[in-house]
């Protein structure tokens, strides 16, 4: 991967979302109540888009997989049963994560009742997320340039690791602040009494009570992987610079949407939005840089 990129895409593209989400930061430093109030407004579509719009970055998980997989096994035949685990890892993963965080719903839709439905129904629901990624691996195996198997190992490990790190990250952080979320806030008398700018941080009020989790903004952690999709074209046959420019574009919308999304829904502040995906965006790119740049020096 040319050393001037970042992400599968040249610099300047880096720096433009970089500015953009510190635009944004700034303005919702000033803003975010007010913001909240003029856009905030549960819809069944908006609904429908945060319960599954997550899926096509929950892929690239098992796309990471499949890269590691197809770099892996051109090393030779000891490679073999480790790049069958990372596979599996890169499936499980999305399925795992897709049926912690969004799991409730697709339960429903199951008519599973905890303590009073059949079991199965719990494994059917797991089951529906198992098959959902399970083309993801097939696809990405066939389409994967071998040519340079270190390229696909790099790029694989790094969409792994940095998804991983990413989540973890967030966690913590959501910890840190315990910032109360705008849908707990408008249930109070005077919602204005208890909101808190992001950097008025109180570390562990949060504990398991969701609604003072709203800093920084989870889904966006999750829809900011998108971010390596062109660092996954990159990696397969017939590339190019204009299919990553493509493929950065689309992350680009997809991302915004995501975050007007979480504004709209009343579940964050747009400087929930833009910190969630600013600290996961240089996540990516530290991690993806670090084990690109190796591959190249090999």
């Amino acid at each position: 991967m040319n050393k001037r990129t970042i992400l599968g895409v040249p610099a300047g593209g880096c720096i433009g979302v970089v500015s953009v989400l510190m635009l944004g930061i700034v303005i919702g430093s000033f803003y975010d109540f007010q913001i909240n109030e003029a856009l905030a407004n549960v819809t069944g579509l908006g609904t429908f888009f945060a319960n599954y719009a997550f899926i096509p970055a929950y892929c690239l998980y098992p796309a990471g997989g499949a890269l590691l997989y197809a770099g892996l096994k051109k090393k030779g035949d000891r490679f073999r049963f480790l790049a069958r685990v990372l596979l599996i890892l890169g499936w499980f993963m999305a399925v795992y994560y897709s049926n912690s965080y969004f799991g409730s719903k697709v339960r429903a839709l199951f008519g599973y009742v905890p303590g009073e439905s059949s079991p199965l129904l719990s494994v059917a629901s797991w089951l529906f997320w198992a098959v959902i990624y399970s083309w993801v691996p097939f696809v990405v195996v066939r389409l994967a340039d071998d040519a340079d198997p270190d390229k696909l190992i790099a790029v694989g490990a790094a969409i792994l690791v940095a998804g991983f790190a990413g989540d973890c990250l967030n966690q913590w952080l959501k910890q840190v602040s315990s910032r109360p979320r705008y849908k707990y806030l408008i249930t109070l008398d005077d919602p204005q009494s208890e909101f808190r700018n992001w950097w008025q941080m109180v570390p562990n009020l949060a504990g398991n009570n969701d609604s003072y989790k709203s800093w920084p903004s989870g889904n966006m952690t999750m829809a900011t992987m998108m971010f390596s999709l062109p660092m996954l074209t990159g990696a397969l046959k017939n590339s190019s610079a204009r299919k990553n420019r493509i493929a950065f574009g689309f992350a680009c919308v997809y991302v915004l949407l995501f975050m007007y999304n979480r504004i709209h829904m009343t579940n964050h502040f747009l400087t929930d939005t833009c910190w969630g995906t600013l600290i996961t965006y240089l996540t990516f790119a530290l991690i993806s840089s670090a084990f690109c740049r190796t591959a190249e020096k090999r």
